[in-house]
This record gives C-alpha cells, sequence and structure tokens, in this order.
C-alpha cells in the first residue's frame, strides 16, 4: 500500500489526461484513430487490437475523455485526499512517468476508501468502497474501451449500467412478459453480490475475451487493491469493490454467464444489475426453474443465493426496482411500492424539517430536486391519488416551516396582513397560541396552493401529471 505524505509528491496518481495543457477544458484533440471503422474493415486488425488492448487504453483519446467524465461526476476523493479538483495539475507534472508504470506493469492502485450506507433493512448496510481521483481516471479509462467490445456479448434482458438502457426498459420488458401470460416469478436475490464474487472466476471469463496480459494484470490489481476501514488495511481476496467505475461493468461480464446459461434453457427474464426476476406461466413451472437454476450460480459461479429473498411468487405480491404490479382490464400496469412510498415521504418530512437550520432558498431548491428526480423515476407508475394526498401533505409542513419562522406576533401579523387578511383576522391569528402544525391546517386557504408552488415548492401531482408514461 503506497500512503502519500505530501499534497502531491510521491501520490500513487494515476495516468490520465495526456492533456498536455488546460484545454481538455477549451478545444479537443484532434481524432487518432476511428476504432469502429478500422474493426470495420478488417478482422485482424481487430484481433491486433483485442491482444493488445493496453494501448487503446492509454490513447490520449480515451484519456481525455476519461478525465472529462470523473471530472463531471465529481465525488469524494480516496484515502489519499485529493479531490478531483486537484487531478489536472498533478497528471500535467506526472502523466509520462504514471503512463510508463502502466505500461510496465509496475501500477499499483491505491487501496479504496470504505463508506457504508444504510440499505433499506434496518441494521444493513451496502460497502462502497470509494478509489481515488487517479484510480477512477483508469477505471473510466478500462470501462470505455472494454464496454463496446462485451455489449455485442451482453444479453438484450440485461438492462442495468449499459448504455442506453435503464431501469424503464427493464420495467417495460416485464410489463411485456406479463401481458403474455407469463404472471409468476422467479424472485432471485444474489446474497451480497459484489462482496462474495469469486475473483479468478471473474478473471477466467475476461480473459475469454481479453487476450491482453496486461489488461487482465490490472484488472486483478484492482480487484486486490484492498480496502482502509477506519484506520485499517483490510485485504480483498474475494469480491470486487462497488463504487469505482469499473465495477458495474465487471459485475454484468460476470452475471452474464448467468443470462447465457437462463437463455439456453429457453427462459423468459430481466436483469438489472444483480436483481432478476425469471418469468414463467405457472407457480410448479417457476419452482422447477428455481431449483434448477440455483445449482449453477452457486457451484459454477460460486456465488451466493439469499434463500429467505429468494422465491417464487405471482406478479402481483412482487417488488422491482422500486415499483410493483398490478393488472387491469387484462393489462399489466405499474404502482410505487409501499416501501417506497415511505422512503419518498421520509424524505420530504427531512426537507420539511422545521429545526434543520436550512435556509428558505436551499429548502425550496432541494424540494424542487427531489420532486423532480422522484417522478421522473415513478412516472410509469398509475399515482394520482397517493400524489393528491402526498401534495396536501408535504404543503402543510411547509406553511408550518413559515410560520415557525414568523416567531413575533408581530412579524406573523406583517406576513398575514401581506397575504390579504383583514386587520381583526390577522391580529387574532397572529395572538393565538396552537402550535405550528394546527395552524398549518388553518392557514390553508390563506397561504394558499398558488403562493407556495409561487415559492419554489413545485406540485408533485402537477409535475407528475406532464411527465407520466402511463
Amino acid at each position: 500500500m503506497n500512503v502519500t505524505e505530501s499534497r502531491f509528491e510521491n501520490r500513487q496518481l494515476h495516468m490520465e489526461d495526456y492533456l498536455q495543457m488546460v484545454s481538455a477544458e477549451q478545444k479537443e484533440y484532434a481524432e487518432v484513430f476511428d476504432y469502429s471503422k478500422i474493426t470495420e474493415k478488417s478482422g485482424v486488425i481487430t484481433d491486433y487490437w483485442t491482444d493488445n488492448l493496453l494501448d487503446l487504453i492509454l490513447r490520449k483519446e480515451n484519456l481525455n475523455k476519461a478525465y472529462k467524465q470523473i471530472k463531471a461526476n465529481k465525488g469524494s476523493g480516496g484515502i489519499d485526499g485529493m479531490q478531483v479538483d486537484e487531478l489536472l495539475p498533478y497528471l500535467r507534472e506526472n502523466q509520462e512517468t504514471l503512463i510508463q508504470k502502466i505500461r510496465d506493469g509496475r501500477y499499483k492502485p491505491n487501496p479504496v476508501r470504505r463508506v457504508e450506507i444504510p440499505k433499506e433493512t434496518k441494521g444493513e448496510f451496502r460497502k462502497l468502497g470509494v478509489p481515488t481521483v487517479v484510480d477512477r481516471v483508469i477505471q473510466q479509462a478500462i470501462t470505455q474501451e472494454l464496454t463496446p467490445i462485451y455489449e455485442e456479448q451482453f444479453s438484450e434482458n440485461s438492462y442495468g449500467f449499459r448504455p442506453k438502457r435503464g431501469a424503464h426498459d427493464a420495467l417495460r420488458q416485464c410489463q411485456k412478459n406479463v401481458n403474455e401470460g407469463y404472471v409468476y416469478v422467479v424472485d432471485m436475490d444474489l446474497e451480497k453480490f459484489f462482496d462474495t464474487v469469486c475473483q479468478s472466476k471473474l478473471i477466467e471469463v475476461l480473459s475469454r475475451t481479453i487476450k491482453d496480459g496486461k489488461v487482465i494484470s490490472l484488472i486483478h490489481k484492482y480487484l486486490n487493491a484492498g480496502v482502509i476501514a477506519n484506520g485499517m488495511f483490510e485485504s480483498t481476496e474475494i469480491g470486487m469493490p462497488q463504487g469505482g467505475p469499473l465495477s458495474p461493468l465487471l459485475s454484468n461480464i460476470m452475471l452474464n454467464e448467468l443470462d447465457k446459461e437462463i437463455e439456453s434453457r429457453g427462459h423468459r427474464f430481466v436483469r438489472y444489475a444483480d436483481d432478476c426476476m425469471i418469468f414463467c406461466k405457472s407457480r410448479k413451472s417457476a419452482e422447477r426453474t428455481l431449483k434448477n437454476i440455483i445449482p449453477f450460480i452457486e457451484r459454477k459461479l460460486f456465488l451466493k443465493v439469499n434463500r429467505k429473498k429468494t422465491g417464487v411468487a405471482h406478479i402481483s405480491k412482487v417488488k422491482y426496482l422500486g415499483y410493483t404490479f398490478y393488472r387491469n382490464k387484462g393489462k399489466c400496469r405499474f404502482r410505487v411500492h409501499p416501501k417506497s412510498v415511505t422512503k419518498m415521504k421520509d424524505k420530504i418530512r427531512e426537507l420539511t424539517d422545521r429545526n434543520n437550520g436550512m435556509s428558505n432558498a436551499k429548502r425550496e431548491e432541494k424540494y424542487q430536486q427531489f420532486v423532480r428526480g422522484w417522478v421522473n423515476y415513478f412516472r410509469l407508475a398509475d399515482m394520482k391519488k397517493l400524489l393528491r394526498e402526498t401534495d396536501e401533505w408535504a404543503r402543510r409542513r411547509i406553511r408550518a416551516v413559515y410560520w415557525k419562522q414568523w416567531k413575533k406576533v408581530k412579524t406573523k401579523y406583517r406576513m398575514l396582513k401581506a397575504l390579504g387578511l383583514e386587520h381583526w383576522k390577522a391580529k387574532e391569528l397572529a395572538c393565538s397560541r396552537k402550535g405550528c402544525w394546527r395552524m398549518a391546517q388553518v392557514l390553508n386557504q390563506i397561504f394558499s396552493n398558488k403562493i407556495i408552488t409561487k415559492l419554489g415548492y413545485t406540485s408533485i401531482l402537477d409535475y407528475y401529471l406532464v411527465v407520466c408514461e402511463n
């Protein structure tokens, strides 16, 4: 493990932007060559680049693109403390040395920084590994060149972390399967997938396609880089870090083996990352499929199936990607799963907490961002009634926030007068000793929905009616 001491010197930051100048943000490098055109013309040249993939990864064009992507994504630094804003000056000074180390096989990635985020299940955490910013650039450069190679191999029923594919595409395919009579599903849950991946199996799968040993070795080094947790180093002989640009692609490469096996057995399925559902026409068929697929997953892929969370169910009893399914007039439709509704309301409670010390401008901005993001994701669902009720509840919380902020009687009186109340009524309400929540209901007609919308608190229902796709 290389621990860096100075701000920049001796940091094991890695290959980057062959930038040679800040012009990564000012002008583009001329295209060196068009890989896609080369591969179309000659299978021999294609084989050359498959066997000499490292040269492709270390091209100026690819490295510049990787740098720009990492800079756009921002994010916090790794164990060396270097932030994205510090990346360019360091790389301009050290790029040649770093690139040569990679070419010679002497480059050693830094361990990742352990970050734990809570899961929906109380007491459980998802372990993330944050690489250093330079490691992120190298991983991004590798990912950019491996993606088009493996995209040709991936299944049409795989939707997670793939170009021009997403959760909505996976859900529409589920809907299509249900409409064609496949109403029973094997709801598959892989236990701690990223933490239990067999590295030797993954390297074996990678080696079938990647013939450049230096690239295989570099990827293996990232898998074995280790983790810094609570100031202590932990080795990573199994699993792969979840949090770097490379891990989503590696997970798809590993689980593509499962995809091919399911397809060879003639089953319909949908997979988004490690969330997989196999569709069947009867419960017996689904139970038989589950029984037969588990041995392949555990004995051939060396992964663990979570028996408690894996099972057979009717489509109406399943949660998938935050949605649940129901049938209306013979057609499959979507609803928001109750757990997703609970999470949404918890977030609104957090944003409209009267004691969180957030400024009005910041609260309005964050509220609008959350509403737009949440509705855009769940726009496939039928939820007019849910959103109407949620809007009423959220607006009452917002009124309570403002009532508490007004504090003094004279401030309340002045604001109520500004809202159009007569003198006697404004004075009566300003002197009221009722609590914030009760007064928020009293203010319902005075502090109107229209005013709240003008303040920047987007109506969830109104925005849904604009973007919904059902």
